[in-house]
């Protein structure tokens, strides 16, 4: 249905605005007022202010200034479809009192996207308002992200489209839960999952596999697949946080872009290797990213950095870095894990205890290393517990030892710094450096 609506401007002597709609897929400037391939089924006359219209939006302001301060025309023209009558006259009532009739999630969709055409800010920063005050779902947060760009983009509406990121994150955080949800979301709800430092997820490594499982549930096609992987979502996935052995595994994926790939994990490398001091500059500097790539997202196994040797013997280097924070919340019994890593083959982790000392009944800091592989595997190994400690924040050795592991067993220290859990947490511990415990284990295979 193609409507024509006529306004007469009672301000200045016969000023009509028509709005009408084309027949057909031709293709309208709305400036345009060449009327004649049109076909109107309907004319609606309105009485307008031009001054009025004019001071709340630059797209009038700019229609009755143009040719019309020169000439005797009063007839300017919109072309619109039928169902953008409705949107518009509330819009045009809001610039006259600032207010609108609708409530409703649909119809102040509608009116937002014509005060997006006609540059009605004040409209836009209305709608986004009364929307934000609705019960958000996860249909409305997808339909928020997803309106066009011209929308999206407009400051006004900014506060809505960050309340529904907000929203899906806050709601999808457990994102191996949900993930049969979150595997028929569009690629802006995806976004806005993944931007979010508080997954719940066990590793970086996991939200590499999902971000993959996505991309060639929704992206059948190889090459469309790399394109959006690596333009839109690899800067989503915290490289500097994978473990080397999946790392390794990127380099070889052929939904990634081989050059772009290689970059990623040599950029994430780098990071793993720098000095301390510059990862916290990094860190600081990414904090205003919309992707935060270098910020550790709250993890259910802890990254380590890990140096491995083959020569004199097979062994391995691991670093574990706990927050103070961290391990306050261990009390009065909890356990962090680390991520796995792989010695002669072999799978291995560490795990920081709060336990009771057996001999003398109080609460302290526990470390074990424990093998991965379930069975009748035994594995010999010679290992070594040390962390940092003030003055000198050198590490020192705490434990050693050797033992023959099989499948699913776990060796440690129970009290590893020989002294309570008041003491190993308080404000002057010696083994807390910047508010972080720095702990070494050293594993080499028994010759």
């Amino acid at each position: 249905m193609v409507e024509v609506l006529s306004l007469e401007n009672p301000d200045e002597g016969p000023v009509a605005m028509i709005e009408e709609s084309l027949s057909g897929d031709e293709a309208v400037n709305g400036n345009d007022l060449n009327l004649d391939s049109s076909t109107v089924t309907r004319v609606k006359t309105l009485h307008i202010s031009s001054p009025i219209l004019a001071a709340k939006s630059p797209f009038f302001y700019k229609l009755f200034s143009n040719g019309m301060k020169e000439s005797d025309q009063r007839l300017v023209t919109l072309r619109i479809s039928a169902s953008e009558e409705a949107a518009l006259m509330e819009l045009l009532n809001f610039m006259y009192c600032n207010s609108l009739s609708v409530t409703k999630a649909p119809a102040l969709l509608d009116v937002l996207m014509a005060a997006d055409k006609y540059e009605v800010s004040s409209c836009m920063r209305y709608c986004s308002r009364e929307l934000r005050l609705l019960p958000m779902t996860p249909e409305s947060a997808l339909l928020y992200l997803d309106l066009p760009s011209s929308v999206l983009m407009a400051e006004a509406v900014q506060s809505l489209t960050d309340a529904a990121k907000q929203y899906l994150a806050g709601r999808y955080k457990d994102l191996i839960k949900y993930q049969e949800d979150i595997l028929q979301f569009p690629l802006s709800g995806i976004e806005a999952i993944l931007s979010s430092n508080d997954l719940l997820v066990a590793s970086e490594d996991a939200v590499f596999d999902f971000v993959l499982k996505w991309a060639r549930f929704n992206y059948p096609s190889l090459a469309e697949r790399q394109e959006v992987l690596g333009v839109r979502l690899a800067r989503f996935i915290r490289f500097p946080y994978m473990s080397c052995r999946k790392l390794k595994k990127v380099l070889t994926c052929i939904d990634f872009d081989h050059e772009a790939a290689s970059k990623l994990v040599l950029e994430a490398l780098f990071f793993k290797a720098d000095f301390p001091h510059r990862q916290r500059a990094l860190i600081t500097n990414d904090s205003t990213s919309p992707s935060h790539p270098f910020i550790e997202r709250t993890y259910k196994y802890r990254p380590v950095k890990i140096i491995e040797l083959e020569l004199p013997r097979q062994q391995c280097v691991i670093f574990l870095d706990l927050k103070r924070e961290e391990c306050i919340s261990l009390f009065p019994s909890g356990r962090i894990y680390s991520q796995a890593f792989h010695l002669g083959g072999q799978g291995f982790f560490l795990s920081a205890h709060c336990n009771m000392d057996q001999q003398s009944s109080f609460h302290c800091f526990g470390l074990f290393l424990g093998m991965q592989e379930k069975g009748s595997v035994t594995f010999a190994v010679d290992y070594e517990f040390s962390a940092r400690s003030k003055p000198s924040e050198e590490f020192l050795s705490k434990y050693k030892g050797n033992y023959t592991f099989t499948g699913g067993k776990a060796v440690g220290y129970r009290n590893l710094f020989g002294i309570p859990w008041t003491s190993f947490t308080a404000e002057d511990s010696i083994y807390f450096i910047n508010g972080v415990l720095h702990l070494r284990a050293e594993l080499t295979i028994k010759s």
